[in-house]
């Protein structure tokens, strides 16, 4: 047999992911902060976008999103808008605008006239600080140990070794080195080359420190320090955390009782003690700033129906720089690849600007099918919240599943019932009583949180006797469902949730 070359020619059809595509994929699943730093991105590294200044006519961005979904020639065609100047004048004016100049005569003639406030007056605005100056640091457990450090009788030993003590605690204020199984205190005192006596003498002094409890190695630890910070460490209280810190935490206090041979009462008494002391004392430090959200898209009732309305503050109107397309039209661009530079500037912008476009539509269409799906759950609330799957949508508004997933991740609503995420709309269904209509399981775990919010703290509701008040309310679940609920919404089981006091 022998082996030869020979051309074959074959028709065949397979999807290709262009640049465009990709680019516009992934600015579907971006969150709205992320949106805005990829903007601002674009923003600096092509010179082509722009944004208009405030006030400024800003039908320029719409009118290029228009052209880049006609797919029209990179504007090298279209004829300028009548208020578009030459390059030179354009030059010029922004130049002038970016001198920032000072009226002198307006400024000596308030000076002049404007007098002094009275003491105990009101200030001035120009008199005041800016916002940026108002705004303080949060202080950390690390600063707070170390202001305290540097007003107590530490020897330059201890304080060397206290530094490292208040540097390897973590966010609930223990003492972790990491990588150490045993005692951290050997490897404090290693690293900073003195004896164990020394690094533990150093110990006591910054648990000594506020806030009580801090740089213990364990949950006994911390509470025995706080028990002594209370004066009640040799006392029943002092028992408990030593040996019977299990018990407490099921609540099996018969059995304490019976091993410490005490009344129950006392036992009672004593935990109602413990259960006041801070099992994290690094906890006040440690908490991280708040992360305010700012809705996507907005739903209003107006009348009896509901309006959807796109949220476009804070996102940047982009637009095709005048300058550059004059440039193209005039013949200002030749030579040195600058034309070739240009053309490809305005081709990634103007694919940026439609993909934008591209993506608050898809929003918007979205939501107005949600907002058709779940109509009840805006007149009435979470528990009427339907079941809805992603199909559901994708078919209603003809996308495919994918893009509705892209879509509804990191975006959130604003609706007459609060701010909630795209994807909170999208449950599983439980089955009813009788055959009824299905559940959404967020609306079945808001029974659930109202079941357990309703009993009685000294014989709380047990799964099973859970799975039959939801019975009666129609709601037909198993007793493993109702268990995976209580542990997402981070419920305890019945046991744990019983008080004594």
């Amino acid at each position: 047999m022998s082996l030869e070359l020979k051309p074959n020619l074959r028709l065949s059809q397979q999807l290709v992911m262009t640049p465009q595509l990709q680019q516009a994929i992934k600015l579907l699943q971006l969150s709205r902060m992320e949106l805005q730093d990829l903007i601002r991105d674009e923003m600096m590294q092509n010179p082509v976008l722009e944004e208009p200044q405030e006030g400024e006519d800003t039908e320029g961005a719409g009118e290029d999103a228009k052209a880049a979904e006609k797919n029209q020639p990179l504007l090298e065609t279209e004829e300028p808008p009548p208020e578009a100047q030459k390059p030179s004048e354009k030059m010029e004016e922004v130049k002038g605008e970016g001198q920032n100049e000072i009226d002198w005569d307006d400024y000596l003639n308030n000076y002049q006239i404007t007098r002094t406030a009275p003491s105990g007056g009101r200030p001035s605005p120009e008199d005041l600080p800016s916002y940026e100056a108002t705004l303080t640091k949060k202080v950390s457990l690390f600063d707070h140990l170390l202001w305290q450090i540097k007003l107590s009788p530490f020897t330059p030993e201890e304080k060397r070794v206290a530094m490292l003590i208040i540097g390897n605690l973590d966010d609930d204020g223990y003492l972790q080195v990491e990588g150490e199984q045993g005692d951290p205190l050997l490897a404090i005192a290693a690293d900073a080359g003195v004896s164990i006596e020394v690094a533990g003498r150093t110990l006591r002094k910054i648990q000594m420190l506020d806030p009580v409890g801090v740089a213990a190695r364990d949950l006994p630890e911390c509470l025995l320090l706080q028990s002594r910070h209370l004066g009640v460490e040799g006392s029943l209280v002092g028992a408990i955390i030593n040996r019977h810190l299990r018990h407490v935490e099921s609540k099996n206090y018969p059995a304490i009782a019976r091993d410490l041979k005490v009344p129950l009462e006392a036992v009672v008494a004593a935990v109602r003690v413990i259960s006041q002391m801070e099992p994290k004392p690094g906890r006040a430090y440690a908490g991280e700033d708040p992360q305010y959200i700012t809705p996507d898209i907005y739903v209003y009732k107006v009348g009896e129906e509901y309006l959807t309305v796109l949220n476009d503050d804070g996102l940047s109107k982009l637009r095709i720089s005048n300058i550059y397309r004059s440039k193209l039209k005039n013949g200002g661009a030749n030579g040195d690849g600058a034309r070739e530079y240009i053309q490809e500037k305005l081709r990634s912008a103007v694919w940026l600007i439609r993909s934008i476009h591209q993506r608050q539509r898809t929003i918007f269409k979205v939501t107005e099918s949600i907002v058709k799906f779940q109509r009840e759950f805006l007149d009435k609330g979470v528990a009427f919240l339907k079941p809805l799957v992603l199909r559901d949508v994708a078919e209603d508004i003809g996308m495919h599943e994918s893009t509705v997933s892209r879509v509804t991740s990191n975006k959130f609503v604003h609706t007459p019932q609060g701010i909630y995420e795209l994807k909170y709309f999208f449950n599983s269904s439980i089955g009813s009583v009788g055959g009824g209509e299905d559940l959404a399981s967020a609306a079945v775990k808001n029974h659930l949180r109202q079941i357990v919010a309703d009993e009685d703290p000294k014989e709380p509701y047990s799964d099973q006797k859970i799975v039959e008040l939801m019975r009666a309310r129609g709601i037909e679940i198993a007793r493993r469902t109702v268990a995976k609920y209580r542990e997402v919404l981070g419920i305890l089981p019945s046991a744990k949730r019983r008080r004594y006091f």
